[in-house]
């Protein structure tokens, strides 16, 4: 099975405040990956880090390495603009630009020197095609994206990272913000997306997790304790940790 990113001995820290320890997994392609655990977990650091969207943070370092298509995330030879676009990410709350649905879409296409009609017209309507979205606002593409309901926001954001034709999509808790009807068109939509991404999903809702990812990895303060296919994890997890927080013993 070829891996999109190894995980070696990661361990991070907000100044002198460790929210990672030693943390080894690897993350398959084109597949969807489950990051579980109660709340202050590390999860979120964690899938930041592929990214290095933690870099914004003042104080924040790592140890150890991220290995993406056989190059270190942090090696000082990545271009981390690059690094963005080929790994995107659907934050918590959407998070919409307050310009048009076009230009939602656009902007990254844009920044990287795409302006023609056409090719923006092509790239923006298959991109809204590809998160779902195309047929609600095909006819609303010039009102702005703050008229759209919450749950046609995030899909828009994903259409939006989907647009500059990155690898993998990282979601970050996609749908605590959203109602069950618009929680179950992102999730249908994750399920289609591994066919062309591999797609990394922090979330608190253990039915998600089994409904949409084909392996899962369970954290438990700032350690990662179990990762394995997502059925197994939820029917007869290795450790009993996992095993009490699945049962709802604690978390």
């Amino acid at each position: 099975m070829e891996m999109t990113f190894e995980i070696k001995q990661l361990s991070a820290y907000y100044g002198i405040k460790e929210a990672l320890r030693n943390v080894n997994l690897n993350i398959p392609k084109k597949s969807v990956t489950a990051i579980i655990g109660p709340s202050g977990c590390g999860k979120s650091t964690f899938i930041r880090c592929f990214n290095r969207m933690n870099d914004l943070v003042p104080g924040f370092r790592i140890e150890g390495e991220i290995i993406y298509n056989g190059t270190s995330v942090y090696s000082d030879r990545v271009d981390i603009i690059e690094l963005r676009r080929e790994i995107g990410m659907v934050f918590q709350k959407p998070n919409p630009f307050p310009k048009t649905v076009f230009e939602n879409v656009a902007y990254g296409l844009r920044i990287q020197g795409i302006g023609g009609k056409n090719a923006l017209k092509e790239t923006v309507e298959e991109s809204l095609r590809k998160a779902a979205l195309w047929n609600e606002v095909k006819d609303r593409l010039h009102a702005s994206a703050l008229s759209l309901s919450g749950g046609q926001q995030q899909r828009l954001c994903i259409a939006r990272a989907i647009a500059v034709n990155p690898k993998v999509i990282l979601f970050d808790e996609p749908c605590s913000a959203l109602d069950p009807i618009a929680t179950a068109k992102i999730e249908d939509l994750i399920t289609e997306l591994k066919k062309d991404y591999t797609v990394v999903i922090v979330t608190h809702n253990m039915q998600q997790a089994a409904r949409v990812s084909d392996f899962t990895g369970f954290f438990m303060l700032g350690e990662f304790v179990e990762f394995d296919v997502t059925k197994k994890i939820f029917t007869a997890p290795s450790n009993k940790l996992t095993e009490d927080y699945i049962t709802g013993r604690f978390g």
